[in-house]
């Protein structure tokens, strides 16, 4: 599990354009708030990602961008992104590799057999590239504003 003053580990994904995203290109300019979510169109997880949208323009504000993250492909995260009027990005991550290096991957009980699902958690990263703040198991409800918090608390 990755904690406060870790480096954040780095990233290309693809967004729901099909456009690859580097955590990379974002430092130095933006804090970084990046939360890991099951499945798009899932109940809580519709509720965080529209919740977190709602938001995006106070984020902003604060230089954080806000980027989703699922093992759904692109184009479920466009459909996705379109149904509930999502304004935000959301990365791709099929294999579950940053899923592992950011430690969100957990093993539960699936049909009769055992399978790696996402644990929803959010990371605030700093414009050095450090965790700011790791949450590992949150709540959809209310999590945005939270973050949100975070990030106001950081200047």
């Amino acid at each position: 599990m990755l904690k406060e003053g870790d480096p954040a580990p780095r990233f290309d994904l693809p967004d729901a354009e099909m456009e690859m995203v580097s955590l990379d290109s974002l430092l130095d300019k933006h804090n970084v708030v990046l939360f890991f979510y099951l499945k798009d169109d899932m109940p809580g997880c519709t509720i965080e990602a529209i919740d977190f949208s709602e938001r995006e323009s106070a984020f902003r504000k604060l230089d954080a961008i806000v980027l989703g993250v699922s093992r759904d492909d692109c184009l479920s995260h466009g459909a996705f992104r379109d149904k509930h009027g999502l304004d935000l990005q959301l990365l791709s991550d099929p294999e579950g590799e940053v899923c592992a290096q950011y430690g969100v991957l957990v093993e539960k009980e699936f049909e009769g057999g055992r399978k790696h699902c996402v644990q929803r958690s959010t990371f605030v990263i700093d414009k050095r590239g450090r965790i700011a703040r790791a949450m590992y198991g949150v709540a959809p409800r209310g999590h945005a504003q939270e973050v949100l918090n975070v990030v106001k608390g950081m200047r």
